[in-house]
């Protein structure tokens, strides 16, 4: 945010008490949603597949992947979301994106260190998403980098918001197909040059809001490893959670 928009931001909140994004009742401050709101979240805890961080229907026991993850590993080591994405995820998701909503970062930020808590203890450095400089141009600010700083001033592992780089202009991904989103997203990242020796060997955390097919942190996660970086994890806050069948 801005040094400009910031007094204005404050102002309003004094004239106009922030609402709940969902229900649309008034919030105290910082609370980001109402309590029913936030009641209603679908939290993700195990058993779930310790590769992809999608729940299982029964405890298959400690350790154990998906079928998903033995058919079409993805190129990150592991992927953890705090919650389901549904209909109150997808309204915080893009109150925070696109309606200016940055008061719900530090309580998204903070749900999703708990649910990260092993990948943030593994992790030498945090890395978002970055957004093509047109669409930063556009929407002003980074969901994923403003995550990626609250959870580095938490937990401590630096975070680095430029090693990583998106260099080609992508459609969006709504809408697409598994396949569409991978290849419309193919190529379209890369590590700078610059940013080079901040991943090289290191273990490198992956941050955004929400995990839908995987495509683009997969994706992400493939230009790191070929920038030299050891291992990639992923943390969102939300993701598409489908039918899941543990391995017989």
């Amino acid at each position: 945010m801005s040094a400009l928009r910031l007094p204005l931001r404050l102002a309003l909140d004094v004239a106009l008490p922030p609402l709940c994004p969902s229900c649309r009742d008034p919030v105290g401050d910082g609370a980001g949603l109402c309590a029913t709101c936030w009641s209603k979240l679908s939290p993700i805890e195990r058993p779930f597949c310790e590769k992809l961080g999608i729940p299982f229907a029964y405890d298959p026991g400690p350790g154990i992947y998906s079928m998903q993850a033995m058919a079409a590993p993805p190129a990150y080591a592991r992927a953890r979301a705090a919650v389901r994405y549904d209909d109150i995820a997808r309204t915080i998701v893009h109150a925070l994106k696109y309606g200016d909503r940055l008061d719900l970062a530090p309580v998204v930020a903070g749900w999703m260190g708990r649910a990260g808590t092993e990948l943030l203890d593994d992790a030498d450095v945090i890395v978002p998403v970055p957004l093509h400089w047109r669409r930063m141009w556009a929407r002003r600010f980074n969901q994923s980098a403003t995550l990626s700083k609250l959870l580095s001033d938490k937990s401590g592992v630096p975070a680095n918001f430029t090693a990583l780089r998106r260099v080609k202009a992508t459609p969006q991904q709504v809408g697409l197909s598994k396949s569409e989103r991978a290849t419309n997203v193919q190529g379209a990242f890369r590590v700078d040059p610059a940013g080079k020796a901040d991943v090289l060997g290191r273990h490198v955390l992956l941050i955004d809001d929400v995990l839908t097919s995987g495509a683009t942190a997969d994706t992400c996660a493939r230009a790191l490893l070929r920038g030299g970086a050891r291992q990639v994890d992923v943390l969102v806050f939300a993701r598409v959670v489908d039918q899941v069948r543990a391995p017989i």
